[in-house]
């Protein structure tokens, strides 16, 4: 693909990576800068047309590069604030949310409880820290694969002990 052509693409699809960027901002509740996730998209989208990567359907794989951004900054905000509470929402604090809160930790204490010290901190780097899988791999070493299935088989069984919790 030529400049001009990429250029030509990119003009086509960047409303479309902007008002997806703009709606994932606008679910989290997270102001983003929708324009600069799809440069960003669009950047990488290039980068990948040098470099000579096959792309069959690059308008496709410049939506699946923008949710992956978006997720990206996410967790990014997520880890440097903290994520809204209820209290944040709501305006106030109430004794259901408390009670429910109280009652979620036990229940989450109870689960953690059962995984292994490898488990548990697998599933923390993922779900605390926001980490990808690669990132957990550089981190530890482990093959990606190995990370994968440990999580998996901690969250089912953490989720067996939320079933007879609740």
């Amino acid at each position: 693909m030529t400049q001009e052509e990429f250029e030509i693409l990119s003009g086509r699809i960047r409303p479309r990576l902007v008002t997806l960027a703009r709606k994932f901002s606008s679910a989290v509740r997270v102001d983003g800068c929708a324009e600069d996730i799809a440069q960003e998209a669009i950047m990488s989208l290039w980068k990948l047309e040098n470099e000579g990567y096959p792309i069959r359907d690059a308008e496709a794989l410049a939506v699946r590069i923008t949710k992956s951004l978006c997720v990206a900054h996410f967790r990014k905000y997520r880890r440097e604030r903290q994520w809204p509470t209820a209290e944040d929402t709501a305006g106030g604090s109430c004794a259901t949310s408390l009670t429910d809160s109280g009652d979620f930790k036990k229940i989450k204490t109870k689960a953690l409880s059962i995984l292994s010290d490898t488990q548990r901190k697998y599933l923390h780097l993922r779900n605390e820290e926001g980490m990808s899988l690669d990132e957990i791999s550089s981190l530890t070493g482990k093959p990606k694969n190995s990370i994968k299935s440990s999580i998996s088989s901690a969250r089912r069984a953490m989720l067996e002990i939320i079933k007879k919790e609740l």
